[in-house]
């Protein structure tokens, strides 16, 4: 079993500008492209713990801001769990890390994010 514990260099510019794009489109009041770019940057650090478990945090408090209690709940157990997930390795490849989808399930990787893990030169999850 692969333990993972660090993003890789060549990864962190891009999990960086999503979230750097997430605030960006917040502070507009632009919410629908915020999330896209949580959702982002959730399925770029998803392997990650520290990245996995901030993505979850930001969108547990982007889930208070917007006054959805089905994302904050839907977060606490996520936050709580998916940094160790990411660690042992264990995580539903290309889920998106909202409540709106099942935690475990896994999903299709967007072209966008599957040429940013090209681009890195990281395998895919």
């Amino acid at each position: 079993m692969k333990l993972y514990t660090t993003m890789p260099v060549a990864l962190k510019p891009f999990f960086k500008q999503s979230l750097q794009d997430y605030a960006t489109a917040l502070r507009r009041k632009e919410m629908a492209e915020a999330w896209y770019h949580l959702e982002k940057a959730h399925v770029i650090g998803q392997r990650y713990p520290y990245h996995h478990s901030l993505v979850h945090w930001k969108m547990l408090v982007f889930g208070c801001r917007i006054k959805s209690v089905k994302e904050v709940i839907g977060q606490v157990p996520r936050l709580l769990v998916g940094g160790v997930k990411s660690f042992v390795g264990t995580i539903p490849v290309g889920n998106t890390g909202g409540a709106n989808v099942p935690p475990l399930r896994s999903m299709p990787i967007q072209q966008e994010i599957r040429e940013i893990f090209e681009k890195a030169g990281v395998a895919l999850l």
